[in-house]
């Protein structure tokens, strides 16, 4: 069993910054693939940012110049620093842990939620013009 608690949500005006953060516990493996999806209200959740079992990162084009992935091994913590925050950034964002082996960014169905097999609780950022 895998717990991934999520928190450093909240509410900004549009330009503004947040640095989400993603504890992990329990069957953790630190070459476990992890990523941050986000999900807007009435939307489908969509893959933001991407770590995998090589250390390799990717975050997706539509924000790739605003947040930055980065994850400490040590303290089996996965973080996502937002800048220049947007109306469009407003969504409920969650943190998700493959255990299904070794993946990487390179091979098809990285981005895919059903890739990933534990999932934290969310955290609300919500961003006003």
């Amino acid at each position: 069993q895998v717990q991934l608690v999520e928190s450093g949500g909240g509410s900004v005006q549009a330009g503004g910054s947040l640095t989400l953060s993603c504890a992990a516990s329990g069957s953790i493996d630190k070459r476990n693939m992890m990523a941050w999806f986000r999900q807007a209200a009435g939307k489908q959740r969509e893959g933001v940012a991407f770590v995998d079992s090589y250390g390799i990162t990717k975050v997706v084009d539509a924000v790739k110049e605003r947040f930055t992935i980065s994850r400490d091994k040590v303290k089996n913590t996965l973080i996502l620093q937002m800048t220049n925050l947007q109306p469009e950034d407003t969504a409920m964002y969650y943190c998700a842990t493959s255990t299904q082996g070794l993946f990487s960014i390179r091979w098809p169905g990285y981005d895919a939620p059903t890739q990933y097999d534990y999932w934290g609780q969310g955290t609300q950022v919500t961003v006003s013009s």
